[in-house]
């Protein structure tokens, strides 16, 4: 492979601990760098003398991850933003505040992430409502930019949602937000975005996407730990209703102590903060976010693209090409998160042991290799994963 001087220069890896190991498998769970580990570490030592905690630790590192994620997703304004555990909680304020009508339906993708399925298949049986999942022809050769069309095709009048990822979490299947989301309002739909396999590895403009909410958890592309994320609500939803009722979302961040909690509020924080989680405060995870976030916008998101770009380049299709193995064309898939399909005579179990022997980490997922390389990944660690599935051919 070619790796030019100016893109060796930006990996990361010895900011990372994955000695003898090749890591490709980001699109599952990131690595955390040590930085991150450090900030959980430092979080760790602070809680355990809880009288080192000040009022201001209960909501410091919300606002930040809030400006650093609005900035991240181009929205101007960070009260937009809310602390989220996962991509289902996420999704079930938004089913909570929309108002379905008898008789709509719902517009996803064949093959989704489970999570943002079985929120919409439970509206779909409790207001009598059709889930639409729509599945392209995997026979084509190219079948990203087919099973776009059809995603568009599948909107109509009655749709009263569209949800799906930027990127398949399956395949790299790049999907057009743009024209997605505008086909949505034209029929009026809600247009919810997971954000799962793209953000903070491909660049995403929430201002000219328009989507009504975008979710993402911490602990795959933004490189963060397990059991935070992030949402974005756009003004369909911000004078919603949460999930919960605890105090961090009514609580007037600004007072000067606690004692006026005893004097309890109808009105939530402002926009989408009223969809915080409780305890958001986690004086571990939350500072490991903020640092993970900080990281990230430091090597910004377009070059860490750039980067997998080189990584994944035309020497390493070609090779694939010439052993069997199928990867959408460029304009179809994304660069971060490639979908390899496996030749129909490939033996997976030899496969997977030549993988393990070789200490080569992907995922496999139906008759795809899912390979998700990150700016810590270097040419040693693709030229590996091009040896194995060599060695799986003889």
């Amino acid at each position: 492979m070619y790796f030019t001087k100016e893109i060796s220069n930006l990996c990361k890896k010895s900011l990372f601990q994955l000695e003898n190991v090749h890591y490709l498998n980001c699109a599952y769970m990131s690595p955390l760098s040590r930085s991150v580990e450090e900030a959980g570490i430092i979080g760790m030592q602070r809680k355990r003398i809880p009288t080192t905690l000040k009022r201001i630790d209960f909501f410091e590192d919300s606002e930040k991850i809030r400006q650093l994620f609005a900035k991240m997703i181009c929205v101007p304004d960070p009260y937009q933003i809310s602390i989220i555990p996962s991509i289902s909680y996420g999704m079930a304020i938004i089913a909570k505040n929309t108002n379905f009508q008898r008789g709509q339906n719902i517009v996803v993708t064949s093959e989704e992430f489970p999570s943002n399925v079985y929120t919409w298949r439970r509206v779909c049986q409790e207001h009598g409502l059709t889930l639409k999942m729509v599945e392209p022809d995997k026979k084509l050769n190219n079948y990203g930019r087919q099973w776009n069309e059809k995603i568009l095709e599948a909107i109509d009048k009655n749709t009263a949602l569209v949800t799906l990822g930027h990127v398949h979490w399956t395949n790299g299947i790049l999907f057009n937000l743009k024209e997605i989301g505008q086909r949505a309002r034209e029929c009026g739909a809600a247009f919810i975005i997971d954000g799962a396999q793209s953000v903070g590895a491909l660049p995403l403009n929430v201002s000219e996407i328009q989507p009504d909410a975008l979710f993402c958890p911490g602990y795959k592309w933004l490189m963060g730990p397990y059991a935070n994320g992030v949402g974005y609500f756009g003004s369909r939803y911000l004078d919603g209703i949460p999930l919960e009722e605890n105090w961090l979302n009514r609580y007037p961040h600004k007072s000067d102590s606690f004692q006026d909690l005893v004097v309890y509020r109808d009105e939530y924080r402002p926009k989408a903060i009223r969809y915080d989680v409780g305890e958001m405060s986690n004086f571990i995870l939350m500072p490991m976010f903020v640092r993970a976030l900080e990281q990230l916008m430091e090597w910004g998101i377009e070059n860490i693209q750039t980067y997998c770009r080189n990584l994944v380049n035309d020497k390493f299709i070609n090779q694939m090409g010439e052993l069997g193995f199928l990867v959408a064309e460029e304009d179809s898939r994304a660069s971060h998160l490639v979908g390899i399909r496996l030749p129909e005579n490939i033996e997976l179990e030899k496969l997977r042991s030549i993988l393990d022997k070789n200490k080569i980490i992907v995922s496999i997922r139906g008759q795809s290799i899912r390979l998700a390389p990150n700016i810590y990944n270097d040419e040693d660690d693709m030229n590996a994963f091009v040896d194995a599935l060599r060695q799986s051919r003889n």
